[in-house]
């Protein structure tokens, strides 16, 4: 198989743990006979650099010429860096904004596992843990309160900001099918998060999930209220598995979930259009103070890359073998400084980047 690959790597530890991802793919194009071809480009800070904004119209054309897209992480520090003494529309998120849009990526999937070697390193109770976990938080990413008309203005003398949340059938019916489907392969429950006791376009979600919901009878769906969920993820999350939400609710409990599996470093995720094409980068930041240290996990940029080959090459056995080659590693004991416990041997970013390579 051949298949073009857009890299970008990003800002802060994003080189670091894109090189080590690369690196895995690598190995896998080695071992199962695939080409990969890469073309490296820049977006976020690193490209307000080079071009004066944060997203160039040549990065868009060649990712949408590529078969899938590998990102690390963008941005920087939000009180010191000058990127964010910027307009809104030239800071480094806003290229991540629009290349979404650009690209038509609507579904974001960031599994949220608990590795049974990694649950010292939890946050919660040793008698959650000990269950473990292995929810898969499905966010829309193209419409809602980030999408929605926004102002910034004086109104009789008062300064008033106005940010728009917005959503139609259409929008919700294709993230809530891109939920069963994926719920299907799991273990058929779909948690449908919103707030309804208060927001139409929370009543127009359920609405529309629970038509969908009719088609899929084989999967069980629930309704939650975003701040019970919350409460729940902290509480029990075992009780989850696939998850879907609006935006905003999204981009909030997906760090909320990800951070009770003890690292963010251990987080990837998928943004997928309506074909099989992807934007897969960590969920992490860009973690500007331990960049160029060699000591990030570049374990959630590897996962990426294997959830690259699931999702959009549908390679099962090469993405398989990643994985079971990052099991192999944790198993061994092998541990960057986030998710570093006693007993452990901690690594840097390229010897794991290395470990797992030498697995597959």
């Amino acid at each position: 198989m051949q298949k073009k690959i857009a890299v970008i790597k990003g800002d802060g530890i994003g080189p670091e743990i894109v090189t080590e991802a690369v690196k895995v793919l690598d190995k896998i194009a080695a071992k199962f006979g695939h080409t990969f071809r890469y073309t490296e480009l820049l977006m976020g800070g690193c490209s307000i650099d080079a071009y004066k904004e944060p997203l160039t119209e040549e990065t868009i054309a060649v990712c949408m010429d590529s078969d899938a897209v590998l990102m690390g992480s963008i941005g920087g520090d939000t009180t010191t860096s000058p990127w964010y003494k910027l307009p809104a529309h030239l800071r480094p998120e806003a290229g991540l904004l629009a290349l979404r849009k650009a690209l038509g990526l609507f579904a974001n999937l960031r599994p949220c596992v608990l590795y049974p070697e990694l649950r010292a390193a939890c946050t919660l109770r040793e008698d959650i843990s000990e269950k473990g976990f292995d929810m898969l938080i499905m966010r829309e990413l193209t419409g809602g309160l980030y999408f929605g008309e926004r102002s910034t203005k004086e109104i009789d003398g008062v300064m008033t900001a106005v940010d728009t949340l917005k959503y139609d059938e259409n929008e919700i019916r294709r993230i809530a099918v891109k939920a069963f489907e994926v719920a299907m392969k799991r273990r058929k429950k779909v948690t449908s998060v919103d707030k309804a006791n208060v927001l139409d376009s929370s009543r127009l979600w359920r609405k529309v999930v629970n038509e969908v919901a009719a088609e899929y009878p084989e999967v069980t769906l629930e309704h939650a209220l975003v701040d019970s969920t919350a409460m729940q993820i902290v509480r029990n999350p075992s009780q989850f598995d696939v998850m879907v939400t609006e935006n905003m609710f999204g981009d909030i409990l997906s760090d909320e979930a990800a951070m009770v599996t003890g690292s963010l470093g251990m987080l990837p995720s998928a943004s997928l259009n309506e074909t099989k094409f992807g934007l897969y980068e960590p969920s992490g930041g860009s973690a500007p103070d331990i960049a160029g240290k060699n000591i990030a996990n570049p374990i959630a940029a590897i996962l990426s890359a294997s959830m690259l080959l699931r999702y959009s090459f549908d390679l099962q056995e090469e993405a398989d073998a990643i994985e079971n080659a990052v099991k192999q590693v944790l198993a061994e004991g092998y541990r960057t400084g986030d998710i570093m416990s006693e007993g452990c041997k901690q690594v840097k970013c390229d010897e794991m980047g290395t470990l797992i390579a030498e697995r597959i």
